[in-house]
């Protein structure tokens, strides 16, 4: 007989409790590696500094993530298309960087075209904004004149920023946002950005699928470096 399923469960009551090795990840559910816990700046630190993620929809418990492969972006390696170029070069959008951080994963929660509901849920929310709160997640807007169009979070670690969500009210405008982040992050050595899971979109920017070894073998390392000074000034 096959060994059964078995999933760690993290004790809500201990955000001192330790992940499990990120190889007992399940294959089906890709990446599926615990199950349980809180949402805590001291537990979500720990699981990205890991190369975890949680991602769950509100109505289940806390899911924890390690994915094989895991989608990546090396912050000089975006791809930046013809059109997109003409979008920059036009001037049209500008851009910040965490002026508005709530209003932003509001735009991510949003319901999106064809698709009912969202995972990124009251509580989820609510961490991240606790998290940038204390510096570790950031945020960059994309406005036309003075309505914000689109913009993107994620978390930030040493030098790893791990993406979490975008959005895009009008054509491109998440897409600028990734360049501005791209720039910034390119200009302060950092090693990448973590996508977590392919996609379409994404490979068109020019993520790209790496093993789930080399990402962690790259990413810990980087995200116990030294944060450096003034990216998000």
């Amino acid at each position: 007989m096959d060994n059964p399923i078995r999933l760690h469960w993290l004790d809500p009551h201990n955000p001192e409790q330790p992940f499990p090795p990120v190889h007992l990840a399940l294959r089906e559910p890709n990446g599926l590696l615990a199950i349980g816990g809180d949402l805590s700046v001291g537990r979500l630190i720990r699981a990205y500094s890991q190369g975890i993620f949680p991602w769950y929809n509100p109505d289940e418990p806390i899911l924890w993530w390690c994915p094989d492969p895991r989608a990546v972006l090396p912050p000089g390696a975006l791809h930046i298309s013809r059109s997109l170029r003409r979008t920059l070069r036009s001037g049209h959008f500008r851009v910040t960087v965490d002026t508005c951080f709530e209003a932003v994963t509001a735009g991510c929660a949003a319901p999106r075209a064809l698709h009912r509901g969202t995972w990124l849920g009251d509580a989820m929310r609510d961490a991240y904004t606790e998290l940038h709160r204390q510096g570790h997640a950031h945020s960059v807007e994309v406005w036309d004149r003075d309505a914000l169009v689109g913009g993107l979070y994620g978390v930030a670690i040493g030098r790893m920023f791990y993406g979490e969500s975008m959005f895009s009210r009008q054509t491109d405008a998440s897409k600028v946002a990734l360049v501005a982040l791209c720039e910034r992050l390119a200009a302060h050595d950092f090693a990448l950005i973590d996508c977590q899971v392919a996609s379409e979109h994404l490979t068109r920017l020019g993520a790209v699928e790496w093993s789930r070894d080399r990402f962690i073998a790259l990413a810990r390392p980087a995200a116990a470096a030294p944060a450096p000074v003034g990216v998000w000034a």
